[in-house]
């Protein structure tokens, strides 16, 4: 049980926190799914996946969800496979 107010502030905080970053990632695993199903079966709406894709993993950088230089390799090799179908 916590003793100071700060820790009952962190209490009450710490789950919703958890959930807003557990909501962000999940749409960011499905977003690069999506984009990488697209890719796969060669699609034109491949780029369009992609661009979503994109503003989602930057998002998540912004919020602090996701490590910059993570995002920048996936979204490096997702457009190196895009350019690869033409």
């Amino acid at each position: 049980m916590a003793h100071h107010k700060s820790a009952e502030k962190r209490i009450r905080q710490t789950p919703k926190r958890t959930a807003r970053n557990r909501s962000r990632t999940s749409g960011i695993k499905t977003a690069v799914k999506k984009a990488e199903t697209a890719l796969a079966a060669g699609d034109k709406s491949a780029a369009e996946a992609l661009k979503a894709a994109q503003s989602e993993m930057a998002r998540g950088v912004q919020k602090g969800v996701m490590h910059r230089n993570t995002v920048a390799r996936k979204i490096s090799r997702l457009t190196k496979r895009l350019k690869a179908l033409g």
